[in-house]
Formats: structure tokens, sequence, C-alpha cells
């Protein structure tokens, strides 16, 4: 398996998917047959869309990764929706699935960083993986103790290859751009902080000791957790392209359908509390929220896999992220707009009015303040999100996006697109005041509140 890489090699193949387009062409021309304005049929759409996914496979990278974070999204809010299910089916398989390298080069990534061969290292070891996704694939494997453990192996270039991505600006540029054309309300996005920003979060993943360092943090603060699990870590068998992980058996995403309700409302509510908790607790949060990265427990507990791209927030952006929705929820739009400005989203010479901003956040945040308890499902989240990207063009135009909020971002589009699909119904008001204030007063919440405060005491 080869790697394209080099500035031309890595930006060739994307461009050659539309390459009748060049320039700023490129976006009007795929944002137009995005929806259909050329009368274009659904198979054209199902044939382009599949090239999108393989371009992007074969790429690894910067490219897949970005491809994941559409992947998830419910896409049929900003496209057409037949068309946008389309696109959605193909880059889904980004998210589990990627060509995969051969074993013979496995082994040699094994020996290169750990000194011995997979055979010496490990009782036993499944040289096909389980798992693939965009910088590494997992393999099964066995300690001489008996413990089972699952083995990521960086592909072999691809930290040279992501580094082209990473200085190649063009690249990331055209991708922004080609999303923005899909969501033309984006237009005004401030490109260059979201390319820098996103090529800070994805240059952590390319160092393996920062994801041991990132799971080590997690583990540690969720080791006995009554329903949200990661996996242990084994130092000693990792490196910075090989990372030993505790074997963890689950539902993958694609297995959650056949279940009860009940069991889906409690796992909606479980990746809720995970995400704002880490947040709240900790100041920090996984930024890789695609479905790829849970396993689900007929217990009703989750298991959180890949801490790669870990956000932390500083203590001034950790109190805004709280501070915005309450303003919201509260109907107070001078004390949103002042925390609007205090975080970087407006200068405070020049701010939207202040109603017609609350009006549209208040929108966003529909969950927690309508009645309580709330259920998401497929149409709200849709609905919210194409709200999201649908800002008046005269607050749009007063915006800026600060990189802190680059990555948050993220969680509600994953987690309202999660929440949707599981159609989750939980008190989310009352969850998110938890949150704020630590006073729990839900079920789950008094549980995991006793949790933490046996880890202070011990």
């Amino acid at each position: 398996m080869t790697i394209p890489q080099g500035r031309s090699g890595r930006t060739a193949p994307l461009a050659a998917v539309s390459a009748r387009a060049v320039g700023e062409g490129v976006v009007d021309v795929l944002r137009r047959r995005l929806v259909g304005k050329r009368g274009a049929s659904l198979e054209f759409h199902v044939r382009n869309a599949e090239r999108y996914a393989d371009v992007l496979s074969r790429s690894k990278g910067v490219l897949m990764k970005a491809g994941q974070i559409l992947s998830f999204v419910d896409t049929s809010a900003v496209l057409d929706g037949q068309y946008g299910e389309v696109y959605r089916a193909a880059l889904a398989s980004l998210q589990a699935d990627a060509e995969p390298m051969e074993p013979v080069l496995v082994a040699a990534v094994i020996e290169s960083e750990l000194g011995h061969s997979p055979e010496e290292v490990f009782a036993a070891f499944s040289p096909e993986p389980f798992a693939a996704a965009s910088i590494g694939q997992v393999h099964a494997a066995r300690l001489h103790d008996g413990t089972e453990v699952a083995v990521k192996v960086q592909y072999p270039g691809v930290a040279e290859a992501i580094g082209d991505d990473l200085a190649n600006t063009e690249l990331l540029f055209t991708f922004i751009k080609i999303a923005k054309g899909m969501v033309p309300q984006l237009r005004n996005v401030d490109v260059r902080a979201v390319a820098d920003e996103i090529a800070v979060r994805i240059g952590d993943e390319l160092d393996y000791g920062t994801e041991l360092a990132n799971q080590m943090e997690f583990a540690e603060h969720y080791r006995g957790h009554p329903f949200a699990r990661v996996a242990e870590v084994f130092p000693e068998l990792s490196s910075g392209r090989v990372l030993t992980m505790e074997m963890m058996h689950g539902r993958r995403w694609t297995e959650t359908s056949d279940v009860d309700q009940a069991l889906r409302d409690r796992w909606g509510e479980v990746v809720d509390r995970f995400f704002f908790g880490s947040i709240a607790r900790f100041g920090m949060f996984n930024a890789d929220p695609h479905p790829g990265n849970y396993l689900f427990h007929d217990d009703g507990s989750v298991t959180f896999l890949d801490f790669g791209c870990v956000k932390r927030l500083s203590p001034p952006a950790q109190r805004g992220f709280w501070d915005m929705p309450a303003a919201a929820i509260d109907n107070d739009a001078d004390r949103l707009l002042r925390v609007c400005v205090e975080q970087g989203f407006f200068r405070a010479d020049d701010p939207p009015p202040a109603d017609e901003f609350l009006a549209w956040c208040r929108q966003n945040f529909a969950s927690l303040h309508q009645p309580q308890p709330f259920t998401f499902t497929p149409e709200f989240a849709a609905q919210t999100l194409g709200h999201l990207v649908s800002m008046d063009g005269d607050i749009m135009r007063r915006a800026t996006l600060p990189s802190a909020f680059v990555f948050t971002n993220r969680i509600y589009v994953g987690l309202y697109s999660i929440l949707g699909a599981l159609r989750a119904t939980a008190d989310w008001r009352a969850i998110f005041e938890e949150n704020v204030t630590g006073q729990p007063t839900t079920e789950l919440g008094r549980v995991e509140a006793d949790f933490f405060a046996g880890r202070e005491e011990a």
C-alpha cells in the first residue's frame, strides 16, 4: 500500500474528482451538482459520492479525517434529502473501514518501534486488522499473561503524508472551501482559523505518545466509572507509532438499531454526560466524536475510544462554553452578547443586534429550553444543524470563530446527529444544570456525583 506523498501528489487526487473545474469554480460546480441544479440523476450522485469516499480513503490523513467529520453529520439539513443521504452513506464507510496495509508492513512497524517482532512481543497477534481508520489500523492480540489487547499500528508514511497535508495551505483551504460550497451560509467563516485549528488537532494525532498520554488521563478520571468506560493502555508496549490498549468488546454503532428504546435513551444520556461532563469537571474533551469511536453495552454503559484528538479549554473558555447557552436559555440577550464579545465571537465596537442574535441562539439550544424530558429525533437534529449554519447575514458578517471553539462546535454537531439517530429521551436541561452547578438532580447525575465524590475522598 502506497500513500501519496508530496504536495502535488496529495492535492491531485482531490482535484481530479472535479477535473473540469478550476480555482473557485470547483466550489460552485460542486455545490450546483450537490443540490441537483443541473438535473443530475441520482445515479450520478451515487457515483460521485463513491469517488469522494474512495479518494479520501486512499489518501488517508487529513483528507480522510475531514471526510469522517462530514460522514456522521445529517446532511439532509444542508443538501437535498436523497442526495444528502447518498453522500452521507458513501462517506460513512470512512468511519470504520479503510484500505488496510499488508501484514508484512504491520510487522515491520511493530519491530522498528518496539524492538521485537509481533510474535515475540505478544503471545498471539492477528495479522489482519479488525478496524482501520485515517491514521492507523487496529489488531487483536494477547499478552503472555492472557490479557486481550488491541494494538493500533500507524500506517508507514502517514506521518510524512499528513505533514505534507498540514503544510499544504492549498489542500486544506480547498477542502474547507468545498465544505463551504456545500453549505453556502458558511462563506464568511475564517478559513485560515479553521484550518489552523484542524492542523494543530490532527498534528497531535500523529504521535501515538500524545494519544497514550491523553488516554491515560481519561482512563484515570473514569476508572471504575458506573457507566462510562475508557480502555487502559500499556505504555511499555507503546511508542510514537504503536499503541497497545485493553481490548474492549461491545456493539458498534451499526449494531444499535435492534434494542429497545429505554436502552437507546440510556446510551444517549451517557454519551451526552461523557462529553459535556468532561468539559465541566476537567476542562477537556475528546474532539473526535464520530460514531466509530463508541462501543455500546447492553448494561447501558458506553466505551469511548480514540483519544488522539483531545481539546483542552482555558478557564475563561471553559466558563464561556457554559455561559453562552445559559444566557440563551434564560432569554438574557444582553448577557449572551456580552459573553460572546468576551469570548471573541464579535468585536465590542461592532456587535450584532442583541435580540436577533438571541433568537438565533435559542433555536440552537431548543433541546434545553423545550419542555422536559425532550426527545431527539433525526428530523430535529437535521433542523437544528440546518439552523446552526443558517445564521442571518447581518450577524454572520460580524461573527468570527475563535480557535478555542472550532472543535467545541463538533460536539454539538456530532452529538445532535447521534442523539437524533438514537431518538434519545432525557431531561437534558437538568443534565446541563448539573454540569454548570455541580449539584445532581437526576438518577444518573446522583450516581455519577457519588462516584467522583468517592474518588476525591480516596
